[in-house]
Parts: structure tokens; C-alpha cells; sequence
């Protein structure tokens, strides 16, 4: 099967104009406009990169300018590809390449706390003005809630800080650990919202020093602790544990430690939620663009790989809530944002820096819409009576 015919077989629901590496054009599929987006390819290789794993060289043809979208944009052109891909693999040779990823990645990433700090740093500690460019004021880099899908970005990300909230059942005075507390905001908020004490920790050195300063602007550093510290270094107790967007970097070897440090961390009536980014298909291999150039160490879990280890760990699922496409809206936002500061991104990084972040906030964009990625919210207890019986506490 040669790159064209591959795409045609793809490509049934609306589609596009095709030019490959010798400028010979193509329509794919039934492009619903008039002058449809047209994709050129303008190295050869590609034929047969693209067919080969489309998932990996997509990513770095755009990155790199090999690959050029005209007569629309890139938002236009992956949602067309990934609403005809949807949850499937590409193609039988994607299909097993993903398999062998997976156990590759398996046997080969430890996620050690030396390897973790690294991780976070390759991704975190770009550049605290480079965050503010499409970021909400409280630099919540994680998945909003919308409760109504016209919510402006900072309504839903204190949407779900204030779900997070009630989720917790916070009573006043009571300790609280943030696992990965990113920029400090949620620890911040949960201290003045509900008169608790909060440890938040991150491996990243640069928002530590922003949390820190944060507290003290606020007034709450008697309230607000933060450290540089790995959960597997913690040898405390707390009355509710806290972690999002963090459990995506554990790493599947790591899954049972984690929750075992979880039931740890909780007094006997404590409440944990485990706030992270999932799938809804069968475990696979890692995405290996995002994997290279954005998230290393990364993994987003099927349900059955986080199911075990919390059984193994003691604790009980007391709620499980799935959060849709409430990230495909967090992701278009933050897109919209960071293309129309395309200028200030330039003038701290390149063209290829900008075209990457564009590649990775619109194809995250499309997974939450097409593919097979949503959000988990575990909450956690080890007592069957630690939480009401109801939800009528958290709406």
C-alpha cells in the first residue's frame, strides 16, 4: 500500500487536497468546501515516513516545515484526520509498532526520582513568561471544568478547583497533601477557601520559587507549605491528598508505589482525588510525538492499568467521575491564545519552537474530541463511611 491509497481508505468523511513531494496533487475523500485545505509534503521520505507511523512524523514534518497546510489551518486539517482516524489505529503497522512501544517503554522507563526531576524540568521549566502567554491568571495547566461550555477559561478552571473542593470534603484545619502542585494555585485556594493547612510539592525548581512568593504576596505561608520533593520521599500523614495532572508522569511501573504512598499518606478517615488525564480504549503504547518532543515519561492509563494497583493498595474507589470533552475545550482555549501571541512566543523561542507547542495544544485538542483521551477523577478512602453516602455534597 503506497502513502495515497492509504490516506483514501482513511479519509471518508470530508477530506482535503493532497500534494506530494513530485507536486502531485490529489483530492482526498469529499472536501466540503469549495477550495478544500490542501496538505503539501515537500520531502520525499514522507511517503513513507507517514505510512509507516503517521503518529510520530506528522508531528515532526509540521515541526520542521517539511509538511505545509494552506487554505486553512492546523486545527482544520488534524480535525478532519482525526474524526475519520477516531479511536482506531491508523493502520495495521501503526497498530503493532504501538504495541511494541508499549512494551519497549515498559521495559526501558524507570521513572526514578532523579529521572522524574528531569522530566518535569524538560517540560515546566521552560519559562515562567512563556505560561502567562495562554495560561489563566492562576496558571492552572490542567484540565478546566465547563460548566457550560461558553465558560470563559478562568470561570472553568475555578470551575474545577471548586469541584476538587467539595470533592474532598474539606473541614477546616485539616492537613492536606497537593502531589504536584504545580504553580501553588489550587493549594493556595484550598487554604483560603476552607481554613486548611496545605503541603503542596513539585520536582520543578521554577514553581517552587513562584509558589513560594505567591504565599507570601498572599499571607499565607503559615497556611501554605511548599517543597521541592518527590511523593516517594514523604513520611507524613494528612487528612486528604490532593494530585492533578500529575499521575500522567508516574509511569505504569510505579502505579502500585504510588497508590501504596496514597494509602499511606491518609489518616484513617482520610479522602484522596487523583485528578489525570486517561484513555478509554485498551491499554497501547505511549504517543510517540508527544512522548519526544513534549512529555517524556509521560503516559496517559486505560482504566484497567490504575484499577489493579488501587485494589492492591488497600484503598477504595468511594467516586469516579469521567470528564469528557470538558479538556478539548481547556486545549482550544489555551490554542486560541497561544496562536495570537504568536509574536512574544518569537521572541523568546523560534519558528520550529512555536510550530511544535501549536502541533501539541491542537492534536491534544482533537484526541479529547475524536480519539480516546478523557480525564479520571478517582476519589479515594479506606473507609466505606468516610465520605456521605450521596453526591449532594459536591453539586
Amino acid at each position: 500500500m503506497n502513502l495515497l491509497n492509504f490516506l483514501k481508505r482513511l479519509i471518508q468523511d470530508d477530506g482535503f487536497e493532497l500534494v506530494d513531494a513530485n507536486s502531485k496533487s490529489y483530492i482526498i475523500g469529499k472536501p466540503k468546501n469549495e477550495i478544500p485545505i490542501r496538505l503539501k509534503i515537500l520531502d520525499k521520505s514522507l511517503h513513507w515516513k507517514l505510512l509507516l507511523n503517521p503518529d510520530l512524523y506528522l508531528g515532526e514534518g509540521y515541526m520542521n516545515g517539511s509538511i505545509v497546510i494552506e487554505n486553512g489551518t492546523l486545527t482544520e486539517f488534524l480535525d478532519i484526520a482525526l474524526k475519520n482516524i477516531g479511536r482506531q489505529p491508523t493502520n495495521e503497522i501503526t497498530n503493532i509498532l504501538a504495541r511494541f512501544r508499549r512494551i519497549y517503554r515498559y521495559l526501558t522507563n524507570f521513572n526514578l526520582i532523579g529521572k522524574s526531576k528531569e522530566n518535569v524540568a524538560h517540560h515546566y521549566d521552560i519559562s515562567e513568561k512563556f505560561y502567562d502567554l495562554f495560561l489563566d491568571e492562576k496558571r492552572q495547566y490542567s484540565c478546566a471544568y465547563f460548566k457550560d461550555e461558553d465558560n470563559t477559561l478562568e470561570e472553568a478552571q475555578n470551575n474545577k478547583i471548586d469541584h476538587i473542593i467539595k470533592k474532598l470534603n474539606l473541614k477546616p484545619n485539616q492537613r492536606v497533601l497537593d502531589i504536584g502542585c504545580g504553580w501553588g494555585t489550587l493549594a493556595i485556594d484550598i487554604a483560603k477557601k476552607t481554613q486548611c493547612e496545605v503541603v503542596g510539592i513539585t520536582l520543578s525548581e521554577n514553581q517552587l520559587e513562584y509558589a513560594k512568593q505567591k504565599a507570601k504576596e498572599m499571607n499565607l505561608e503559615n497556611q501554605v507549605e511548599f517543597r521541592l520533593a518527590d511523593y516517594r520521599q514523604l513520611n507524613e500523614k494528612f487528612d486528604r491528598v490532593v494530585s492533578v495532572g500529575m499521575f500522567e508522569h508516574v509511569g505504569r511501573k510505579f502505579y502500585k508505589k504510588y497508590f501504596n504512598k496514597v494509602f499511606e499518606f491518609l489518616n484513617e478517615d482520610g479522602v484522596a482525588l487523583i485528578h489525570t488525564i486517561g484513555s478509554i480504549n485498551p491499554p497501547r503504547g505511549p504517543q510517540p510525538w508527544i512522548t519526544k518532543y513534549i512529555f517524556p515519561g509521560g503516559y496517559t492509563p486505560s482504566l484497567s492499568e490504575v484499577s489493579l494497583p488501587i485494589e492492591e493498595s488497600g484503598l477504595i474507589v468511594s467516586d469516579l467521575e469521567i470528564l469528557r470533552t470538558h479538556y478539548q475545550h481547556t486545549l482550544s482555549n489555551w490554542k486560541e491564545r497561544f496562536i495570537s501571541k504568536k509574536a512574544e512566543v518569537l521572541d523568546m523561542f523560534d519558528e520550529k519552537f512555536f510550530r511544535m507547542w501549536e502541533f501539541y495544544l491542537v492534536g491534544c485538542e482533537m484526541a479529547f474530541k475524536w480519539s480516546d483521551q478523557v480525564v479520571f477523577q478517582f476519589q479515594l478512602t479506606k473507609k466505606l463511611n468516610a465520605t456521605p453516602i450521596t453526591r449532594d455534597y459536591i453539586y
